[in-house]
């Protein structure tokens, strides 16, 4: 059979273009109804033309572009040009630096002990960052904080509110200087609300800790063990625990010593175990140790308290010193205050009255007219001196305590009895002229160190008035004799009568004896300056005069009498100065003196201001204060009486003789 082929496939030819003439030919008339859609039939879509991207690109890419610089530059800047800015705050930002406080030395008596001395003490310190409310989870966490922390640190709540709420803050201190006992309470609160947040956390809640931030820094607390005992002249510490008065001012970088600090990284106001630390660890100040008695201290400060309140007088002041040495035993003012509470002090007993009152000495000032006529041989203690009623001299008619017939006194007499008018007398023997006189008698009182400070250094000491003898009034140059128209302080006072007892020769009065630094090694204190003020001879015979004054019956010290020892001694009733009128108004009973009169060791000099009940007068009211001290001192120091009699030089001469 024949085979059947299958049908060829028709394969299209590829299109053919057309040629010029047909696309010259005219277009074809569109057939009718073209144009017109027909019903049902969709009209054919419009073609849309797209706008160009590539400006709206180039706009983005310039933007983006500029973005990328700025960032670049940033980080150029961050990373190179103040890079070490940046990181000096956050290493600032995560290290935090605190002062290590250094431990102040003690103030101690010349037998070692403490006068002053300092415990370990707690600063209240807080983060104020913690108290916010994102740090908190409280909205008024240092309100809530401020009324439980108020009553245990003795603070006002509203300022405790506003330290905690400092804005930037990282650190706030909100008590110095507290005790143990007051953080334990802060710890254990602290521990409670730490308990309660924890559980409100376990209930889904907040877990507020308003307690959280409060921290404390290891501190010390100035503490005066014996009280008021000698606060005259330790003085205090003041809030920023420097010296505000006193030893503590006097001697501040001493005891002082120098603070450390330790830096320490930290993250949440807490301190990182784990991280560095560097610290610089503080310098202990140094012990001072004075030369004052602390027994004889004591009783210096009663027998003065018990006289002044007996008097109701304004304040009195005692000053005991070793004549050889010139070290000062004990220097006790009433009424004190108490360094440990100084909220309580009331006005015009903070300081010490001893070195910073200036007031007329009166007739204690008597020896040193005295020690003048001896040394320029103008009389001796048995020259006689007709002393009458009354004399005028100048503008003014001078006159004694008490009105007399006409006394016949010797020199000695004149300085037992106290008499002004003798000593206006025997002061006008020093020169041809009462000016030439005057420039002698003022020279003595310079060397014995009238209207100059004592050499102790002590802040706020005054030096006293003593005017140039040419300025010296018509009256003054006849009450300066006998100690008005002048003015000292106690120190000043007490360091003539130990002038004399030390055979003539001053020594400025110290009470440092030495200091002790950290490595325990103790550095004496500077040996006094020494000043030869009159003879021996005179120095002696003087001791002898004023011996008269309290162991004759005619003299005005007989209640500073002390059984077993010979008492030498001057007692003094001055007009005294209004500090705040500026007239004299009241009186200034004082007495001075040293012994054994013979063997001379221990000095007391004793003055009570405007005595208002009793007696104003010095033998009467600060005789016996001197008697009771000056008793105690000699058992004190076990100091033996002499055994010898008494010098016994006449008082008074007939008339005739």
């Amino acid at each position: 059979m024949p085979s059947k082929e299958p049908p060829r496939r028709r394969v299209p030819g590829p299109a053919r273009r057309p040629s010029a003439q047909s696309s010259r030919q005219r277009p074809r008339r569109p057939p009718a109804g073209a144009g017109r859609p027909r019903t049902g039939q969709r009209p054919a879509p419009r073609r849309v033309r797209l706008g160009n991207p590539r400006p709206r690109l180039r706009l983005v890419s310039l933007g983006l572009t500029l973005v990328m610089l700025a960032f670049v530059v940033r980080l150029l800047q961050v990373q190179a040009v103040d890079a070490s800015a940046y990181a000096a705050k956050a290493e600032k930002n995560r290290y935090l630096s605190h002062k290590l406080a250094a431990e102040r030395g003690e103030i101690t008596d010349r037998a070692g002990i403490a006068l002053a001395t300092s415990v370990d003490a707690h600063d209240i310190t807080a983060d104020p960052k913690m108290f916010t409310p994102e740090d908190s989870n409280s909205p008024n966490a240092p309100e809530q904080a401020a009324q439980l922390l108020a009553p245990i640190l003795g603070k006002d709540p509203a300022d405790l509110a506003e330290k905690l709420k400092k804005p930037g803050s990282r650190y706030a201190v909100l008590a110095r200087r507290q005790t143990p006992q007051v953080w334990n309470q802060i710890k254990d609160l602290k521990g409670v609300y730490a308990e309660k947040a924890a559980a409100d956390k376990r209930r889904g809640g907040p877990g507020a800790n308003v307690l959280a931030g409060v921290f404390q820094e290891p501190s010390s607390k100035r503490v005066y063990p014996n009280g008021d005992l000698a606060a005259g002249i330790l003085g205090f510490v003041n809030a920023a625990n420097r010296g505000g008065g006193g030893i503590e001012s006097m001697l501040d970088e001493t005891l002082a010593g120098k603070d450390g600090t330790i830096t320490y990284a930290q993250s949440g106001g807490r301190r990182v175990p784990t991280a560095t630390s560097s610290e610089v660890p503080a310098v202990p100040g140094s012990d001072v140790e004075l030369t004052i008695d602390r027994d004889i201290q004591w009783a210096a400060q009663q027998a003065m308290e018990e006289q002044v309140e007996k008097s109701q007088a304004d304040r009195g002041y005692v000053i005991v010193q070793n004549t050889r040495t010139g070290e000062v035993l004990a220097m006790a003012n009433a009424p004190g205050y108490d360094p440990n509470d100084l909220a309580t002090i009331t006005p015009g007993t903070l300081g010490n009255a001893a070195l910073q009152d200036a007031f007329e000495p009166g007739s204690t000032a008597k020896v040193m007219s005295m020690a003048a006529v001896l040394e320029e041989k103008k009389a001796s203690p048995g020259t006689h001196v007709v002393v009458p009623n009354r004399l005028h001299r100048g503008d003014r008619l001078f006159k004694d305590d008490i009105d007399h017939p006409t006394w016949y006194l010797t020199l000695n007499g004149v300085l037992a009895k106290s008499s002004n008018i003798g000593t206006i007398l025997a002061t006008g023997q020093l020169g041809e002229t009462q000016p030439e006189a005057n420039k002698v008698l003022h020279s003595y009182l310079r060397k014995f160190g009238i209207g100059s400070s004592t050499g102790l250094g002590y802040p706020g000491e005054t030096p006293g008035i003593l005017a140039a003898p040419e300025d010296w009034s018509t009256s003054q140059q006849y009450t300066i004799p006998f100690g008005q128209g002048l003015s000292v302080n106690a120190m000043q006072a007490a360091s003539v009568y130990s002038t004399i007892a030390n055979g003539g020769v001053r020594v400025e009065p110290t009470l440092i004896r030495g200091t002790r630094g950290p490595d325990g090694r103790f550095t004496p204190a500077e040996e006094p300056e020494k000043t030869r003020v009159v003879s021996e001879k005179t120095a002696k015979t003087l001791a002898a005069m004023l011996e008269s004054v309290v162991d004759d019956e005619e003299g005005t010290g007989t209640k500073a009498r002390i059984p077993g020892y010979r008492v030498a001694g001057k007692t003094g009733t001055a007009n005294r100065v209004d500090p705040e009128l500026g007239v004299y108004k009241g009186y200034t009973a004082s007495f001075a003196g040293f012994a054994p009169a013979d063997d001379p060791q221990i000095t007391v000099y004793c003055a009570i201001q405007n005595p208002t009940r009793g007696s104003y007068f010095g033998g009467q009211i600060c005789g016996p204060i001197y008697q009771k001290v000056m008793a105690f001192a000699l058992k004190t120091l076990r100091v033996a009486p002499t055994g010898k009699g008494p010098a016994n030089l006449p008082v008074t001469f007939e008339p005739g003789e």
